[in-house]
């Protein structure tokens, strides 16, 4: 009975043994199994984060040629489409929001294209001035070549908008190329790039009527676009300030080193002359309460805003800038009380 019941004991440790041994060899492959995936899951992960900033690195130079990284710049653009968008709407009636979208997608694409010809001019001066020499084609992160095409599809996708306009807007927005094209080269030759480039930007002023209506209402439009050239002498003389010392060191001309220490009287003229323009143009446009009110409002901002900038200080003067697009705002929510947009 002892022999027999030793016999079974040693069975038994044999049987558990073995069971212990496959269990042992079964976790430690399957704990090798579970190494290699995790191993495999991380080389995934790193290809992919590799993978990720590979592509973050081939595009990024492109959106900040764009500027796609500084939006003030589409803001000043799309807000003079808006302006004339609105007030071509019928008195109690809804804005037209598609068209109002349309500017908005052409505002973002032509603002880029405008910086990308800009920067293919200017690389040479951007290479000179401290705030623009890290500029993508200033510093080699794109070359002409890849700029150039890459205003190719720029301009194309542009003309897809445009094409979706009447035939008389699609003439009408034609016509503001060459000074898209010619602005940057103003500098060069003129104290007056920023009046210039109020004659681009603002050319929205003109067009978004037009594309509403199908014909530009010149006594309108042309008031309106006037007072918006105005407004584009008083920000981008405040944001020439910046680079008053690179661009004398630079050979380049603006409206800031024409004024001076002038600047502010000049500016507030400049503003006074915004505000009889675009109340101007809500006499002709036979516009309500609220839109003179968005006019008063933006333009005594506007005033403000040169009164209290220090045209010494980059900082100042960049703040400033960039808190022009509440002015456009005013102007913008003026043009909506018009509307039924509040009812």
């Amino acid at each position: 009975h002892t022999h027999t019941h030793t016999l079974v004991t040693h069975k038994h440790r044999m049987i558990v043994r073995l069971l212990g041994s496959r269990c042992a060899r079964s976790a430690l492959s399957s704990s090798r199994m579970n190494t290699v995936f995790s191993l495999r899951e991380l080389s995934s992960t790193r290809v992919q984060h590799g993978m990720l900033a590979e592509a973050r690195a081939a595009v990024l130079p492109y959106w900040q040629l764009m500027r796609l990284d500084k939006p003030i710049g589409t803001w000043l653009l799309y807000l003079p489409c808006t302006w004339s968008i609105v007030l071509a709407t019928p008195a109690n009636a809804a804005p037209d929001w598609r068209m109002l979208g349309l500017f908005g997608a052409g505002a973002v694409l032509m603002r880029g294209a405008g910086c990308t010809i800009n920067d293919m001019w200017d690389s040479d001066f951007d290479k000179k001035v401290a705030r623009t020499a890290t500029r993508p084609i200033a510093s080699g992160a794109v070359s002409h070549t890849q700029a150039l095409f890459f205003l190719a599809g720029q301009l194309t996708a542009g003309l897809g908008i445009l094409v979706q306009l009447n035939l008389y807007s699609i003439a009408l927005g034609a016509a503001s190329l060459p000074l898209v094209v010619s602005y940057p080269l103003m500098k060069r030759f003129t104290y007056w790039p920023q009046a210039v480039l109020g004659l681009t930007f603002n050319w929205g002023a003109l067009l978004g009527g037009a594309a509403v209506t199908g014909v530009c209402d010149w006594p309108v439009a042309v008031p309106l676009y006037l007072g918006g050239v105005a407004w584009t002498l008083v920000y981008d003389t405040i944001y020439a300030h910046q680079d008053r010392a690179d661009d004398t060191a630079a050979g380049v001309k603006s409206t800031a080193l024409l004024f001076g220490q002038n600047t502010k009287p000049v500016l507030h003229v400049a503003t006074v002359a915004m505000a009889a323009l675009w109340t101007q143009a809500g006499i002709a446009a036979e516009a309500s309460t609220p839109y003179f009110a968005g006019v008063g409002i933006a333009s005594l901002y506007a005033a403000f805003l040169t009164q209290t900038c220090d045209i010494n200080n980059p900082a100042s003067c960049l703040r400033a800038f960039k808190d022009h697009k509440l002015v456009g705002l005013a102007m913008l929510a003026g043009c909506l009380g018009n509307t039924n947009v509040f009812a």
